[in-house]
């Protein structure tokens, strides 16, 4: 196992980069800490997999390190640096039995056939495949070619880390929830360094112990799911993070608060302050519809609200409503009744998020 460090890291495509857009990654610092549970999340070609083969040393970086345990391994091969990777595809050898295949890294390390033999059935029983291990692999489902991919990187003592990359794709979604499920208990067993590439947010939360959501080239926030969840650090994890994601509505800066449309928004004493000094182009409120208000009547300081649409998901409900020229998501209990044609919507201070440039402005203390 090893602490993963990436120090003034970039990686370009283009031989002469001329600016930011000509970067997959964008300079970076980042830390993933030895034994950890790490996903990393993001949507397609955001550098996910780019950053993932820099680390395991498919792929050398145009600019900046990756160290292992403060030592750089640049310009180590994948073997020098103990990597094992699981890819989307499953890799296995068709001609092998699954017991074989298993067996394979360790019998390159020279490892004792009886050590070999222990290990192999400690991870075959991990993984459901004692009752394939004399199976020829080119007989097995993509499923099971996968958990047999998964298992050839698991079954090493030696590795600094294994990466995944995106590895339940090819998997029956009925099968996902009991793998990832596997991968965890594994990890909370072996306590090996693990890094998931994934663009689900809830597979990256079902494993992970700290997420690292990635956008444009960048790691925008790493943190637990519900630091994700609860305080969105910029506004694509607000959008990216939740079902559906955070409610966000561009604003102007007013006495007190901030307004769009025929409407104002207060805003903290704390953040209101912030308000004058912040030197930003775009300004946004964001809410998550589970954190909107919502009531039949008027309330104190409710916004009149245009009842939309009403989407029923068996346990809760997701309203479109209209609330002046924006529309907004709003999460619905079951045994909340729904309110007819409109509605009166809050903004809880606790959970109302402000946005200068996509980065969350901070209360000061």
């Amino acid at each position: 196992m090893a602490e993963i460090r990436l120090q003034n890291l970039a990686h370009s495509y283009s031989s002469q980069p001329r600016g930011e857009e000509d970067y997959a990654i964008r300079e970076m610092d980042h830390v993933w800490e030895q034994g950890g549970a790490y996903a990393l999340l993001g949507p397609s070609g955001c550098g996910k997999s780019t950053l993932l083969n820099i680390i395991s040393g498919l792929l050398n970086p145009s600019e900046g390190q990756v160290l292992f345990d403060a030592r750089e391994v640049n310009k180590m091969t994948p073997e020098q640096r103990n990597i094992a990777q699981v890819f989307q595809f499953p890799v296995v050898y068709d001609t092998m039995t699954v017991f074989d295949n298993l067996a394979f890294p360790l019998r390159n390390q020279g490892v004792p056939e009886a050590r070999i033999t222990s290990k192999v059935h400690e991870i075959a029983e991990v993984l459901d495949l004692h009752p394939l291990l004399q199976r020829k692999a080119r007989n097995l489902t993509a499923d099971e070619k996968q958990k047999v991919s998964m298992g050839r990187g698991l079954v090493r003592d030696d590795v600094s880390a294994i990466l995944f990359d995106e590895p339940l794709t090819v998997i029956d979604p009925h099968l996902k929830w009991k793998l990832r499920r596997k991968l965890k208990q594994i990890h909370e067993q072996f306590k090996i360094t693990m890094i998931y590439v994934t663009h689900d947010q809830l597979e990256a939360s079902t494993f992970a112990d700290k997420i690292a959501v990635m956008h444009g080239g960048q790691i925008v926030q790493f943190g637990t799911p519900r630091e994700l969840f609860e305080r969105p650090q910029h506004t694509f994890v607000g959008f990216f993070v939740g079902s559906p994601g955070m409610n966000l509505i561009k604003v102007r800066a007013e006495e007190g608060g901030v307004g769009f449309d025929d409407l104002h928004v207060p805003l903290s004493s704390a953040l209101a302050a912030r308000l004058p000094a912040l030197d930003a182009s775009r300004l946004h409120i964001g809410i998550r519809p589970e954190f909107v208000q919502m009531s039949e009547e008027q309330t104190i300081g409710g916004m009149q609200a245009e009842v939309v649409r009403v989407e029923d998901l068996g346990t809760y409900k997701i309203l479109t409503l209209r609330l002046q020229t924006q529309l907004l998501k709003a999460r619905l209990p079951e045994d909340q009744p729904v309110p007819k044609g409109q509605a009166w919507v809050g903004f809880p201070a606790q959970w109302l998020m402000l946005y200068a440039d996509d980065r969350l402005v901070e209360e000061l203390p």
